[in-house]
């Protein structure tokens, strides 16, 4: 993906709505300093370079019968591509694995995985994640407590 050129009023549309998806059009043309009508062609140039790639609500975990969060390193069995992609295919159809990141260092992927309870989490396990085929080894992590969660992206200069 290229690197869009950004202005000013660029990325302080973007920190706007990253910390408020919902507001109007008219309150962020108030906000930038600008008419409504080129405001929204702004945020549209921003969508369709997928500079924005979605709008989304964001819920408390607890809230929703969520109460285990951790991260799991897996190893593969091999570092190839193949295996790779078999990884990754299976990982997708696995709605409790909410993150999925190819990393470097000692684990080739990290997962964030959440569940309603420790049971739960131990039968996703045993049932779904420990049983894709290039899986060498998991290491899980249990989230104690968060204290800071932020999806706003630092926007460069």
């Amino acid at each position: 993906m290229k690197n869009i050129k950004l202005d000013a009023t660029d990325r302080k549309i973007l920190e706007l709505l990253q910390r408020n998806s919902n507001i109007t059009n008219a309150l962020l043309a108030k906000e930038i300093g600008l008419s409504p009508a080129p405001t929204l062609e702004r945020v549209n140039k921003l969508e369709n370079n997928k500079v924005i790639k979605s709008y989304h609500a964001v819920i408390d975990p607890n809230a929703v019968g969520l109460g285990v969060s951790t991260f799991v390193m897996a190893s593969l069995k091999g570092h190839n591509k193949e295996n790779i992609d078999k990884f990754v295919k299976a990982i997708e159809t696995i709605d409790e694995v909410i993150e999925c990141h190819h990393i470097t260092g000692a684990g080739d992927f990290i997962l964030r995985i959440v569940c309603a309870d420790i049971a739960a989490y131990q039968q996703l396990m045993l049932e779904k994640v420990s049983n894709i085929e290039v899986v060498d080894s998991l290491q899980t992590m249990v989230i104690l407590s968060t204290f800071k969660d932020s999806k706003v992206l630092p926007i460069p200069n």
